[in-house]
């Protein structure tokens, strides 16, 4: 007997809303394309001699994507191959002859690290942020987390990334680096990012992640003694510093005690405020699965976790801007 197929029929698929192209329906109505390509468009390559270059925006898109699903260049160049939603998303037309190819993706993400792109990117959608009274700058919140990275000496060089390091956490040994964020305390938005080897005290980058406007800034109990030392006191002198008491001193609190009591509400208040910046933290692990680095260095990876950053603020605050643009 004849197979008949769906098409034979009459049949035809609806294509069902599925949660990836929500989610990057979303993200394309709350980026601000314009002003990141006003930004992109003086690095990008003229073409003057050769095949003519791919548009700033079809790669500062394709760049994006990699972002959101933790594709590498080469995984990213068989994706757009694979799945017609990235060329979608990416402004591929069905028609076109050629698909960027993963040196095409590299040279696009040399040429954002070449010229510090990233920190850009993170300051033009912060503003943004800004103007639509999103984030506000009374108040910052500084936390450092790990980003683990490869650990195998099976390379060219025969060792590991020389300017990663391991670092003891509890009882568990990491190797890999630390990115270092000051959120707005109101809402949790990042406005600034730093990274350092594994083995760097967090409260050596305390001083840079200040943004010199906030009145108070809220920290865990790493950060003691941060108010004493001598780059907070030359840059920020009138900055009040709320510190977590350390776990054992509060366990320690008879809370029978009124005073005791009294200080361990205060504990919870100020934890329910620093809570506001694992928020981006887990946009950037488990939103977007940047669990381990994927270049040695720590310049590349900084570049990428600004634009990685850049994009939870606005992933955060999709649904109030959506509800601006409909309003």
């Amino acid at each position: 007997m004849k197979q008949i197929s769906l098409a034979t029929t009459g049949f035809e698929l609806v294509a069902k809303r599925t949660r990836k192209r929500e989610f990057l329906d979303e993200m394309n109505l709350v980026i601000p394309w314009a002003e990141l390509l006003s930004l992109i468009a003086p690095h990008a390559p003229a073409g003057k001699t050769g095949r003519p270059p791919f548009a700033t925006e079809v790669m500062l898109r394709i760049h994006l994507l990699q972002q959101f699903f933790g594709h590498s260049d080469p995984a990213m160049e068989e994706a757009l191959h694979d799945i017609p939603l990235y060329r979608e998303f990416a402004q591929l037309d069905a028609g076109i002859t050629r698909l960027p190819d993963e040196s095409t993706i590299l040279r696009f993400r040399h040429m954002l690290e070449t010229h510090g792109l990233g920190q850009q990117i993170l300051a033009t959608v912060n503003a943004k942020l800004i103007d639509r009274g999103l984030m506000l700058k009374t108040g910052t919140v500084v936390d450092a987390t790990l980003i683990a990275a490869p650990s195998s000496t099976k390379n060219d060089k025969g060792e590991r990334d020389p300017e990663m390091h391991q670092t003891k956490k509890g009882n568990q040994w990491h190797f890999g680096m630390k990115a270092h964020i000051g959120v707005d305390a109101e809402s949790g938005l990042v406005h600034t990012v730093t990274t350092t080897a594994a083995n760097a005290h967090d409260v050596t980058q305390a001083h840079a992640l200040l943004h010199g406007q906030e009145e108070v800034v809220f920290a865990d109990s790493g950060y003691r003694g941060v108010e004493k030392r001598d780059e907070i006191q030359a840059q920020h002198p009138n900055v009040e510093w709320q510190i977590a008491m350390m776990p054992g001193k509060r366990k320690a609190l008879d809370k029978s005690k009124p005073s005791h009591a009294l200080r361990d509400k205060l504990e919870k208040l100020k934890a329910s405020i620093r809570a506001k910046v694992e928020h981006p933290f887990r946009v950037i692990k488990c939103q977007f699965g940047h669990r381990k680095t994927r270049y040695r260095g720590l310049a590349k990876n900084t570049s990428q976790l600004l634009v990685m950053f850049a994009l939870s603020n606005l992933w955060m605050m999709r649904k109030r801007m959506i509800q601006g643009l409909q309003a």
